[in-house]
């Protein structure tokens, strides 16, 4: 086996582990440095190099029960993230959307008759649809930091990435029933700007990243087992 019993630990331990790299990078470090420390007290105490090592990582824990622990750790790191993109970006996202709106295309009445009274609704239940997602996610990461200490945070990870991924969902039901209606009732409000229709694009694409991110968050917190 040589030496190298610390590299191939930490190699296998990085193999394990899902979550920002920059994270499971900062936690792979902190373990080679715990470990080459362990293994240097240990070669102070007359042992081979490849014996330190070994005893080192012997000490520290099977590779299996700390990518575990460490998983669940960036998992919810990943949960609370994605949190924070949602309570901070889709309120943004939508008052930046209807102010371009009102600038560029102006109220509803100003089409010259107003729209049906259901589609009112439709428009009134899309914009709510960005601000509830948002005050959930901001809900979800206060209660989740009270009580990390109290439950496992293998759930509290699972559910951040459900909470992100149902709020993801509700806002893309939004947007595809407003667009869907303004289709139905006159076709042509779709394209009145090419700025509002470009704004319409990067929403989109904001969206659908946000929806990655929850998927990843989903993933990398179903990894802990």
């Amino acid at each position: 086996m040589g030496a190298n019993v610390i590299d191939g630990y930490v190699t296998d331990l990085g193999s394990r582990l899902r979550g920002s790299r920059r994270q499971v990078r900062d936690l792979l470090t902190e373990t080679r440095d715990s470990l080459t420390d362990a293994a240097e007290a240990h070669l102070g105490r007359g042992l081979t190099e490849q014996e330190a090592q070994e005893r080192a990582v012997d000490e520290f824990g099977e590779v299996r029960e700390i990518a575990n622990e460490y998983q669940a750790e960036l998992a919810v790191a990943y949960g609370t993230r994605t949190l924070v993109w949602l309570a901070i970006v889709l309120p943004l996202m939508h008052m930046a959307w209807e102010y371009g709106r009102m600038l560029l295309i102006g109220p509803w009445q100003d089409f010259g008759t107003m729209p049906p009274s259901w589609y009112l609704v439709v428009a009134k239940a899309n914009d709510l649809t960005s601000g509830i997602a948002s005050g959930v996610a901001l809900v979800a990461l206060v209660l989740g930091r009270l009580v990390a200490r109290r439950y496992d945070t293998r759930l509290l990870a699972r559910l951040a990435a459900s909470i992100a991924l149902c709020a993801v969902a509700a806002v893309l039901l939004g947007n595809a029933s407003i667009i869907l209606a303004t289709a139905h009732v006159d076709p042509a409000r779709l394209v009145q700007s090419l700025p509002m229709t470009i704004a319409s694009l990067v929403t989109w694409i904001v969206i659908v990243r946000l929806g990655l991110l929850a998927r990843r968050c989903l993933s990398c917190a179903t990894i802990v087992a």
